[in-house]
C-alpha cells in the first residue's frame, strides 16, 4: 500500500504513476481470447462442450446440463428465506423504478422550412448478459443487467453464467425469475460471449452483450464490439474515498475493503486533508482484514494497489479525483454538495457519511454497472439506452425541398457528388435542374 503528501517532492511523478496503471489484461489473454472466439465461431457447441468440461469441469450433454429451465429459478424463489426474497424483490423494484426514468422520448416537429423531422427509439430484439460465477456470484449483478434490458423492451433476455461443477447459487436464480430471464445458458468466459455474439447450434446470437466478468470475458466483449453491441470493457473495481478528518476510520476502511475484496487487482484510493484520519485507517484496514472472509483477495488487493494520499485542503481533492476517473467516489465529507459540482469524471458519486458505495451495488436504484480504468472520462454506466437505438426520419413535401434543396445541390456538386446533386435537383421545378 502507498502512502502519499501532495505537498512531498515528487508526487506529481507517483501520483502520474497510479493515474496511469491500468491493471487491464496484457497481450497474452488478448492472443487467447482471440483463439476462443475462433474456435467457437468455427465448433459452435462442440467448442462451447470442450471449454466448459476443462475450465468449469462440467460437462455439457444433455439439455438440463446446457440450460437452467425457468420451473428451476421459479422453485430457487420460492425456497427463499422470505427476508432475503422480500431483499431481493425491493431491489429489484428500485432499480427498475430508476431506469424507467431514463427512457428517451420520441421527437416528431416541422421545422421553420416545413421539413419534418424526429427520431423513434427502439429496443434491441435480444440481449446477452452475462453473470460470473467463479470468485463469487452476483444476483445483483444480473439485476442490474437484465432489468434495464426489459424496461427498455428487449423481447429475449438471454444469460450466459458459468457453473463449476455444476453448481449455481440459488440467488442466482432466484434473480432470474424476479428480472423475467427467458434463457440460462451454464456457459462462462470468452466462450460464452463468442457464443451470444456469434451464436451457435443451440444459442442465437443477441444484438448486446453486457455484464461483468474477468479479464478474458472483458477482452473478449472488446474483440466482439461491432459483431454485438457492448455496455463497456470493464477492468478491475476502483473506489475512491474522499474524506475529512471528522469520519470514522473503521467506516472508511470497511468502504476501501468492500472494492478491494472484489479482486487482487481491484484499487482502493483514500484522499484526506487529516493526517490523524490517514494513519486511523490505515490500522483499521490492518484490522479489519483480520476478520474478513474475503481477506486473501482483499489484503492482496489492498497492499499491490492500495493507496492513501494526505493533502493540504480538501479543495486539492477534486483535481486528483478528475485526474482518477474512478468508477465510485464517496464524497465522506461535511458538505459534499458543492464537491459532486467539482467532480466531472466519476462512474458512481456517493455523497455524505451515511451513503457507502455498497449502497449502490444493490439497492439504491442507480446501475452498479459503471465505467472502470479511467474510462469515466467518456463514458457512463449502464442504462436502458444500452439496449435500444435510435432512428431518425426525414420528410419533405415539394416546399420544403424548394427551401432547402439548392444548398444541398450546391454541397454535393462541391464534393464531386453530381448523382447526388441530380438526385435532388431532379425534383425541383424545371428552372432549378442543374
Amino acid at each position: 500500500m502507498q502512502r502519499l503528501e501532495s505537498s512531498a517532492p515528487g508526487f506529481a511523478k507517483a501520483f502520474a504513476s497510479i493515474v496511469a496503471d491500468r491493471r487491464d489484461s496484457g497481450a497474452d489473454v488478448a492472443q487467447d481470447v482471440a483463439r476462443i472466439i475462433a474456435n467457437v465461431k468455427a465448433h459452435g457447441d462442440e467448442a462451447l462442450a470442450d471449454y466448459t468440461s476443462r475450465f468449469d469441469d462440467h460437462r455439457l450433454e444433455t439439455d438440463a446440463d446446457w440450460r437452467i429451465a425457468p420451473e428451476e429459478c421459479a422453485r430457487a424463489h420460492a425456497a427463499l428465506e422470505p427476508a432475503l426474497r422480500a431483499a431481493l424483490h425491493l431491489a429489484a423494484d428500485r432499480i427498475a423504478a430508476y431506469h424507467r426514468a431514463q427512457l428517451p422520448e420520441d421527437r416528431d416537429y416541422r421545422d421553420a422550412d416545413g421539413v419534418r423531422l424526429g427520431a423513434r427509439w427502439r429496443a434491441v430484439d435480444a440481449a446477452g448478459l452475462y453473470v460470473p460465477g467463479g470468485r463469487a456470484a452476483y444476483p445483483s449483478s444480473l439485476l442490474m443487467n437484465a432489468i434495464p434490458a426489459r424496461v427498455a423492451g428487449v423481447s429475449r433476455l438471454v444469460v450466459a453464467t458459468p457453473t463449476p461443477k455444476g453448481a449455481i447459487n440459488p440467488l442466482v436464480l432466484a434473480a432470474a425469475h424476479v428480472a423475467q430471464v427467458d434463457e440460462i445458458w451454464r456457459v462462462g468466459g470468452a466462450q460464452a460471449i463468442a457464443a451470444l455474439a456469434h451464436g451457435t447450434q443451440r444459442i442465437a446470437a443477441v444484438d448486446v452483450v453486457t455484464g461483468p466478468g474477468n479479464a478474458w470475458v472483458a477482452e473478449a466483449k472488446r474483440q466482439l464490439y461491432g459483431t454485438v453491441g457492448i455496455d463497456m470493457v470493464a477492468g478491475p473495481s476502483e473506489i475512491l474515498v474522499i474524506a475529512d478528518g471528522a469520519n470514522d476510520p473503521a467506516h472508511i476502511a470497511a468502504d476501501l475493503l468492500s472494492q478491494a475484496e472484489h479482486d487482487p487487482l481491484a484499487q482502493a484510493i483514500l484522499i484526506t486533508d487529516s493526517t490523524a484520519l490517514a494513519d486511523a485507517v490505515e490500522a483499521a484496514v490492518m484490522a479489519q482484514l483480520r476478520g474478513l472472509a474475503s481477506a486473501q483477495v482483499a489484503q492482496r488487493s489492498w497492499e499491490d494497489h492500495g493507496v492513501i494520499i494526505t493533502i493540504a485542503s480538501l479543495a486539492e481533492a477534486a483535481e486528483l479525483a478528475n485526474a482518477l476517473a474512478a468508477e465510485h467516489v464517496e464524497l465522506a465529507i461535511a458538505d459534499p454538495e458543492p464537491f459532486l459540482d467539482t467532480i466531472r469524471h466519476a462512474g458512481s458519486v456517493f455523497m455524505g457519511r451515511h451513503t457507502p458505495e455498497a449502497v449502490g451495488d444493490y439497492i439504491a436504484g442507480p446501475n452498479h454497472v459503471l465505467p472502470t480504468g479511467r474510462r469515466a472520462r467518456f463514458a457512463s454506466g449502464l442504462s436502458v439506452l444500452d439496449f435500444m437505438k435510435r432512428t431518425s426520419f426525414i420528410e419533405l413535401d415539394a416546399p420544403a425541398l424548394a427551401a432547402i434543396g439548392p444548398a444541398a445541390i450546391a454541397l454535393a456538386e462541391a464534393e464531386g457528388l453530381p448523382a447526388h446533386a441530380r438526385s435532388v435537383a431532379i425534383r425541383l421545378p424545371q428552372g432549378e435542374h442543374r
